[in-house]
């Protein structure tokens, strides 16, 4: 009878770990890395990271639906809002799930990415795990722009500009 490999308890409870994940941002001339870390379901996410080649200013960045990168942000989906609420600010009662405001990039294309957030997770039926982020080359508005129809769906942000799909790191 052949024996069952062994595991090391220390490995597999490595190998299930959920509480750090990694989005490679790629786009035309536009890269980027992005790590989220959540100690337990109850606690804040942090997101951070870095990203670089767009113009400078305000650039908005968003979690969407879907992980699926095969014809460019167009195939990520909208925003991730599984609560059907209007578009709003990363710090708005009233927002999708998936908005987190805005990047500001310097005048060497950089953008240093912060963000806390208390409503985000890496695990549930809510989880942004192959799910994808994407930077937008404009401004989000926050859902306070003229333009009401695209600003509380979008931002009125405009197309993508570089994105990566979610995905667990490896520690």
């Amino acid at each position: 009878m052949a024996e069952s490999p062994s595991t090391d308890p220390a490995t597999e409870a490595a190998a299930a770990r959920t509480d750090r994940a990694v989005a490679v941002l790629k786009g035309e001339g536009v890269t980027g890395t992005v790590n989220f870390e959540q100690r337990t379901p109850k606690h804040s996410m942090k997101i951070t990271g870095m990203v670089q080649g767009l113009p400078q200013g305000q650039h908005g960045i968003a979690i969407h639906e879907f992980g699926d990168l095969s014809k460019g942000w167009k195939s990520t989906g909208h925003h991730f809002n599984p609560f059907k609420k209007d578009h709003g600010g990363p710090e708005d009662k009233i927002r999708h799930l998936g908005d987190l405001g805005n990047v500001l990039v310097d005048d060497n294309g950089t953008g240093k990415i912060e963000i806390t957030d208390k409503f985000l997770s890496l695990s549930g039926k809510n989880s942004i795990l192959g799910r994808s982020l994407v930077i937008h080359e404009q401004p989000d508005d926050l859902g306070k722009g003229n333009n009401r129809s695209t600003s509380k769906k979008t931002g009125s942000s405009g197309n993508g500009v570089a994105m990566g799909v979610i995905g667990i790191q490896k520690i």
